[in-house]
């Protein structure tokens, strides 16, 4: 429906800075607008709901793969602007009254296609997204519960955990936005990313090249859509070349070391874009950003993990493979997981006395040690580094000018504060019936609940200040493990529960300002913003859930790796590392693994450790300040470099690295021009042709009698000896015998 141009309802004030303070700002952000253009218009809303729909199906479905894909708010900028443009062209432009309702008119089409417009169909994109992060992080919950603990809960159960995960944090969000949205000084680097791609789609080109955007995007759309079937059905073995598993086909270390998915990925590669994409789209990645998480990448996987594996045999890392996220125990075979779990849903202690301590891999092993690392040392870094400036800019939204975006914002109507605590009491109300009334099937108390929220509230205003400032931020989800595994060990879905109440909501807060502030660069209405965001996560979330419920129940042993047929692509690798999680901060419990009574206590020492080191780096920098190269030393993202590993491997990293230097450096430097024009356009249409192919793979092969191909070419990638242990006298099925 058409809006009426809205009245200036609020007054400017006479103490303006007609420039933003932060220069990156002046120089991508637009100061003009026009208050008169429609922004809830049809065009707005069907596309914007088919994004949603579209990209929480297709995000939701590739995940459970061996190859998961996530389809984000880039590829929809892209694909719904010339859609748009087609609806202005063909739609009929006649008004049409609504009976009942006087004057109201509307009309199917406006207009041009605006860029308002545009942005909000993003928003409603990104929520199909779940705001970059592919899906909606509770349907793991739901995973594991029916998957992998093979115990029950009810569609119900599932939905209200669900939304109120995603909803619940923009209550509190709503709280925050007068500090982290209007001030100028908070201004959120990442959205000027999203700034720069609207005005280059909506701006007139100057450069008349042969192919527009719109053209070159359906080209590269349907190239990708056309190859995507050879290594996603006829020639698999193309997603995971391991050169050194074919030279040497008997050879353990050779393995070890080749294999992309279960070992070091030397001389590993793929021509699946799938496979590349799991990171995120190399080709939107800064470069220097890839040189950092190369740095981190080859010092951890290259330097410590050989070391702890074959130099020091660290917590008896050769009586298991090198890297895999499954647990085993002390003589190298899987971990009976069910036989430690009694009808209660709790630990059983004398089974888990009996079948003795859970182990793991050094690489999964060493990923906690990172993890906890990172944590800390995000926050001393941007305390020593960014500390002060934070402090100057939050201490200026309060008491400096306000600048000209928000000048020209306060022209709209602002949301009501009502609307805010309204959506907090009733999701907070939803969460609070789950965790009393359908407790028996997430066993997290009502005090739980509360607690998790307390920790989302206190934590969103300074993570947000950190995010809209440095770009930076860090996540709770280790920490919200480690708290309730303290206090409510044994309890593993109450665990994963809280952690999602205490984290996901925190980090839809967050999403939720972050795309605040791309409407208020953008001069959207704020209320448009709200109710466009709110919808869109409502449809994501229940498509989402619905979507991981028909799949669940219908596709056979999906996630089960001893029962999947080999080389099957239901093996939900994110999963397995959600239920290994769950296992370890709930079930066992952080005692049991990381504290006197486990084997890994001293990978609390890494929490230490990232204390230190930016405190290092930052006393280096203050002794040599002329040596710029010194603060460029950012130990939170080397020490982060490989946070997605796993379930990530070493083959998404080798390719990932290699196409965004491809992309981001040597046709940034020496194709400039291209790269400006086509660059995210490509990006864009690479993901968009993989996920209809994938789509359409298993419509065509999926749901009818069609049998996978079986020849040499769709048998993986021949490195079955890398998941083998190789210290003396561990025998495992299916590999040699060390003696």
């Amino acid at each position: 429906m058409e809006i009426e141009k809205v009245e200036n309802l609020g007054k400017v004030d006479d103490d303006i800075d007609e420039q933003s303070p932060v220069e990156q700002v002046r120089l991508t952000v637009p100061t003009d607008d026009d208050s008169s253009v429609p922004v809830y218009t049809f065009r707005m809303w069907f596309l914007g709901i088919i994004s949603c729909v579209l990209l929480s199906f297709i995000n939701i479905f590739f995940s459970y793969r061996q190859n998961p894909l996530i389809i984000t708010l880039v590829t929809a900028q892209i694909a719904t602007l010339p859609l748009g443009r087609l609806m202005a062209k063909f739609l009929p432009t006649k008004k049409f009254r609504l009976p009942g309702l006087g004057l109201c008119e509307f009309s199917l089409n406006p207009g041009p296609f605006t860029m308002k417009e545009h942005v909000l169909i993003s928003i409603f994109a990104n929520a199909g997204a779940a705001f970059g992060s592919g899906t909606a992080y509770a349907v793991s919950i739901v995973d594991i519960i029916k998957v992998f603990y093979h115990r029950k809960i009810s569609f119900v159960a599932s939905w209200i955990l669900v939304i109120t995960t995603q909803v619940l944090g923009y209550g509190w969000a709503g709280i925050m936005r007068k500090f982290v949205v209007e001030p100028a000084e908070m201004w959120w680097p990442s959205t000027l990313v999203q700034v720069s791609i609207f005005r280059a789609l909506h701006e007139k080109e100057n450069d008349t090249g042969r192919y527009s955007r719109g053209k070159f995007f359906l080209i590269a759309m349907l190239c990708s859509f056309s190859w995507y079937i050879v290594p996603g059905y006829l020639f698999k073995f193309l997603s995971t070349i391991s050169v050194l598993c074919l030279v040497f086909p008997k050879s353990v270390l050779a393995h070890q070391l080749g294999s992309g998915q279960f070992g070091l990925g030397i001389f590993s590669f793929t021509f699946d874009w799938s496979v590349i994409v799991y990171l995120g789209s190399p080709l939107v990645t800064p470069f220097f950003a890839i040189l950092n998480i190369l740095a981190g990448y080859v010092v951890i996987v290259y330097i410590m993990i050989p070391v702890a594996y074959w130099g020091l045999n660290l917590y008896n890392a050769k009586n298991f493979p090198i890297f895999s996220t499954d647990l085993f125990d002390g003589h190298g075979q899987s971990y009976s997981v069910s036989a430690i779990v009694n009808k209660n849903f709790e630990i059983d202690n004398v089974a888990y006395e009996a079948q003795g301590r859970i182990n793991l891999s050094i690489m999964f092993a060493l990923a906690y040690g990172l993890s906890f690392a990172t944590i800390v040392a995000t926050l001393t870094h941007v305390l020593l580094f960014n500390g002060k400036e934070i402090c100057e800019r939050f201490r200026a939204s309060y008491k400096g000018k306000i600048d000209i975006h928000t000048k020209l914002m306060r022209k709209y109507q602002d949301i009501p504060s009502w609307w805010f605590h309204m959506t907090l009491a009733l999701s907070f109300a939803l969460s609070l019936l789950l965790c009393t009334v359908l407790k028996s099937e997430i066993q997290l108390p009502w005090w739980a609940l509360i607690f998790a929220c307390m920790i989302a509230l206190i934590f969103t205003l300074p993570i947000s200040i950190i995010q809209a400032t440095t770009n930076n931020s860090p996540g709770l989800n280790v920490i919200t493990e480690y708290i309730l595994g303290l206090i409510m060990p044994g309890k593993p879905i109450a665990n994963v529960c809280f952690k999602t109440y205490g984290y996901i909501s925190m980090a839809q807060a967050v999403s939720f300002l972050q795309d605040f502030k791309l409407g208020h660069y953008m001069k959207i209405p704020p209320r448009s913003m709200f109710v466009v965001q709110l919808v869109g996560t409502f449809i994501a979330s229940t498509i989402n859930v619905s979507t991981a419920w028909y799949m669940l129940n219908n596709i056979p042993f999906i996630c089960q790796l001893e029962l999947l047929p080999k080389n099957t692509q239901w093996t939900c690798r994110g999963d397995h590392v959600f239920y290994d999680a769950s296992v370890i901060w709930g079930l066992v419990g952080p005692k049991r693994f990381f504290g006197p009574l486990g084997n890994y206590g001293a990978l609390n020492w890494f929490f230490l450790g990232g204390a230190i080191g930016p405190m290092l780096v930052w006393l280096l920098h203050k002794s040599f300040p002329k040596q710029s190269w010194i603060k460029l030393i950012n130990l939170p993202v080397l020490l982060g470099a490989t946070a997605a590993m796993p379930p990530a491997n070493t083959l998404n990293f080798n390719s990932w690295i290699v196409v965004g230097f491809l992309f981001n450096f040597f046709f940034f430097r020496y194709r400039k021009k291209w790269w400006q024009r086509y660059n995210y356009v490509l990006a864009a249409a690479l993901d968009a042709g993989v996920a209809f192919m994938g789509v359409f793979i298993f419509l065509a092969f999926g749901f009818t009698n069609v049998k996978d191909l079986y020849w040499w070419g769709n048998e993986g990638e021949y490195c079955d000896l890398a998941n083998c242990p190789t210290a003396k006298g561990i025998q495992v099925r299916g590999c040699p015998l060390i003696k």
